[in-house]
């Protein structure tokens, strides 16, 4: 007999699903993906991914809309995004002339998603 999940476990279950295919879809754009669920004593970056002399860093969001999982990528999310980049590029200095490029990539089911690259800029 199999245990029901929570709506924790099924959230974490919907994340790494959403992961994956984000994964995926970048590696199908050229992209090397350097890490998946980075995480830092500030917060965690979903992927970070290498294209040439670019480092992606992606935020995944899935929700029931492709417009609600694009809102929740608010201005508190993405400075922890950025903190947390600060702490990599200190982990890797072999980045630090590399361009960063903070992306979004919103999925719903079965499988719709949009990608938005450069979705902000960093406020330094």
């Amino acid at each position: 007999m199999t245990a029901k999940k929570t709506k924790k476990q099924k959230a974490y279950d919907r994340g790494l699903w959403a992961e994956s295919l984000a994964a995926m879809f970048l590696m199908l754009k050229g992209c090397r993906i350097l890490e998946r669920r980075y995480k830092t004593p500030v917060g965690e970056i979903d992927l970070i991914a290498k294209r040439g002399k670019t480092l992606l860093m992606v935020e995944v969001k899935a929700r029931a809309g492709l417009d609600e999982a694009l809102e929740a990528v608010d201005l508190k999310t993405q400075k922890r995004i950025e903190k947390a980049t600060l702490i990599f590029l200190s982990k890797h200095p072999h980045y630090v002339d590399y361009t960063i490029r903070f992306d979004v990539i919103a999925l719903t089911r079965p499988f719709r998603f949009r990608h938005l690259d450069n979705a902000w800029q960093a406020r330094s």
